[in-house]
């Protein structure tokens, strides 16, 4: 996992409280055993009409929002099944942070696995984000994980919080795996004393 400390970004901005993990990958691309190649299937339903075309009116499509890697959203964000895949296609795609009031458990954690910081801040918060975004063309978010900071080129400057052991992991790239192999010399010797 790539390590995450700080990232500026465009910010693209989807208006929809509850997002649901069933929108963000639908269950037909499910296939795949790895975890690159999502990105093409995001919001698959929204993103495109059914003869495949783009769907002009969805907000990933609008060119203000071409090559966004912050997503701003409303509560409850990554809600419905668990499916992992949902945060590998938004990675696959290139969203580094997602922010938003509130997210569902097992997709904010999920999150946090996959090198995707997800940013949670109060509904005023949210309010004051789509505003500026709504006034600036090419509106810009910093992010730095080390200070807890969110910060714009207008003098925005705002702190969030994050479980210090996601942080940490985050900041030196540390999934479930990476954490394991850390006692790699522990395990090995373990596994010596306890051979059969």
């Amino acid at each position: 996992m790539d390590p995450f400390i700080t990232h500026t970004g465009l910010v693209a901005c989807m208006d929809r409280a509850a997002i649901d993990t069933d929108q963000i990958i639908p269950k037909q691309f499910l296939k795949r055993i790895e975890r690159t190649g999502f990105g093409q299937f995001l919001f698959f339903d929204w993103r495109f009409n059914e003869d495949g075309s783009n769907n002009p009116d969805f907000e990933l499509n609008q060119p203000a929002a071409a090559g966004a890697t912050v997503l701003l959203a409303r509560r409850n964000f990554g809600c419905g099944s668990s499916r992992e895949h949902a945060v590998w296609a938004l990675a696959d795609y290139g969203i580094k942070v997602i922010i938003a009031p509130s997210f569902a458990d097992i997709f904010y954690n999920n999150c946090f696995k996959n090198s995707v910081l997800p940013i949670k801040l109060s509904e005023e918060t949210v309010e004051q984000l789509f505003t500026l975004a709504a006034k600036h063309p090419e509106y810009k978010l910093s992010v730095d994980l080390e200070k807890q900071s969110l910060s714009d080129a207008y003098g925005l400057e705002l702190s969030f919080e994050v479980d210090e052991s996601r942080r940490y992991n985050m900041l030196h790239g540390l999934d479930d795996i990476a954490l394991t192999l850390l006692q790699e010399a522990k395990i090995s010797a373990y596994e010596a004393r306890h051979s059969a």
